[in-house]
């Protein structure tokens, strides 16, 4: 995957593990939230490569699903971190 793709795959997926993230409260900011779909993009290769599920013909779904649950990792560290997530204040 190219750095351009990279870029656009992860703010998709930043705001698809925004939108999965548990609590709807975390009000981290927006570019915060597209650094950690990048992160989670990027993390999604390494994992899916080292479980062999990268690169594979047609779409690689598993990488996808992996990449989205990472974002919404990054998201909710990003979150409780940065000391703005307001869920249970």
């Amino acid at each position: 995957m190219s750095i351009i793709g990279v870029l656009i795959a992860g703010l998709i997926i930043g705001l698809l593990g925004k939108f999965v993230a548990p609590g709807d409260k975390d009000n981290i900011p927006l570019w915060l939230t597209l650094v950690c779909g990048v992160g989670g993009v990027l993390l999604g290769i390494v994992v899916s490569q080292a479980l062999g599920w990268y690169g594979t013909p047609g779409v690689d779904w598993l990488f996808w699903i992996v990449s989205i649950g990472l974002s919404a990792v990054l998201v909710v560290a990003a979150s409780t971190i940065t000391g703005k997530n307001t869920v249970g204040r």
